[in-house]
């Protein structure tokens, strides 16, 4: 295997099967190729923040995407010492770099234009984020905005508007941008390659761009989820399946990308968020219904049990489960439980069909009845005609 380190992609002649290339020393070429595998991801969202195009990391301000970034920002804060920081952005990686702040000993103030931090889950969920966010001593705006961003004697100054559209200001050391990415498709688009949602680029199961011998994985291109059909979910997990199909077809193999469920799972301080499946909103081609329950995590006689908080979402007509958010104590096994959902979701069970399954028991583990199967009866007690009506129906 030989790596060209350095080297930019530049053009693709489809016909000639060659790709053109930038060398490190700007001279340029192009590579013969029998299959090509685009692999060229997604790129930050810059937000309309004024003045963050003129600054960058030698002032302290740092938008987070790739490793390069995140060596920039450790340049940064080694060189700068600071002591506060505003962070645009409270999904998975504004929530990681808030925790790995405060842990430095910085004073995070963290901006988020949506009504709840981590979006990716219903907002009452979020909230509970929240609170473990302000515990922590971060300072948290939701429903904010982030319009302004100079450099002053001391620093920089950060401005902005709350909800009511109040004036917010803030004197700090670092910014850092972190709002989500968008694919990066010049390379395939300007090659003929059709794009679909959110612009990435259309590929079948088994990772084909549509132009011959061009084949694409991973945030660049449309997701195939197996509850919505073709959508853009930018994941890490994503990636790595897509990619395996995508080399294993470009040797001559014949596999297909089983599909995504969306399934993520972040740590915030103490607590464990996850999700997987779809949201009531998002579940647009069913009729969704949800229940919360906090059931333990183990047996509450056994010490040290802490609740669990999990939303199931299941189909009224069906019974069909659709999916599932937790969040938990670091101890709980929030992950794994939520794998337990991804893998129901995976072989289209109903949330009757949970109780049935054979999970492992021991009072300092876990329950008879694990803690997903007490959500799981809760949802199917609240929702119980419809469940067993879809229950019966099936052979």
């Amino acid at each position: 295997m030989k790596l060209r380190l350095d080297t930019l992609a530049t053009g693709i002649d489809v016909a000639g099967q060659r790709l053109a290339v930038r060398n490190p020393d700007c001279s340029t070429e192009h590579i013969d190729y029998d299959e090509l595998v685009v692999g060229t991801g997604a790129l930050p969202v810059r937000p309309p923040i004024d003045g963050l195009d003129e600054l960058g990391p030698p002032d302290g301000v740092h938008m987070l995407h790739s490793m390069g970034d995140t060596f920039a920002l450790t340049e940064s804060l080694d060189r700068i010492q600071p002591r506060t920081a505003v962070l645009v952005g409270a999904g998975y990686v504004g929530l990681e770099m808030a925790e790995g702040l405060t842990a430095r000993g910085l004073k995070v103030i963290q901006v988020e234009m949506l009504p709840e931090v981590l979006p990716t889950v219903d907002p009452e969920l979020g909230a509970l984020v929240r609170d473990e966010l302000v515990r922590q001593a971060v300072e948290v705006h939701t429903h904010a905005t982030v319009t302004h961003i100079h450099r002053t004697e001391a620093g920089l100054h950060v401005s902005g508007t709350d909800a009511r559209g109040a004036a917010l200001d803030w004197d700090v050391d670092v910014v850092l941008v972190v709002v989500g990415v968008r694919p990066d498709t010049d390379l395939l688009f300007r090659a003929g390659a059709m794009t679909g949602d959110r612009d990435a680029v259309v590929v079948d199961q088994a990772m084909s761009t549509g132009l011959p011998h061009v084949w694409a994985a991973g945030d660049c291109v449309v997701t195939h989820h197996r509850l919505l059909g073709a959508t853009y979910l930018p994941l890490g997990t994503t990636a790595h399946k897509q990619g395996r199909v995508a080399g294993e077809n470009a040797v001559g193999g014949s596999a297909e990308f089983a599909g995504s469920l969306g399934t993520q799972v972040v740590k915030v301080f103490d607590l464990v968020a996850a999700r997987t499946g779809l949201r009531e909103h998002e579940a647009v081609s069913f009729t969704p219904v949800s229940t919360t329950t906090t059931p333990d995590d183990h047996k509450a006689y056994y010490p040290g049990a802490t609740p669990i908080t999990i939303r199931v979402t299941g189909d009224a007509e069906s019974g069909r489960l659709l999916g599932a958010q937790l969040l938990g104590s670091r101890g709980a096994e929030i992950s794994k439980r939520v794998d337990t959902f991804a893998t129901a979701l995976f072989h289209e069970m109903t949330v009757t069909a949970m109780s049935r399954l054979d999970l492992s028991y021991a009072p300092p583990l876990g329950s008879p009845w694990d803690a997903v199967q007490m959500a799981a009866q809760a949802w199917v007690a609240e929702h119980h005609l419809a469940a067993e009506r879809a229950t019966l129906r099936r052979p």
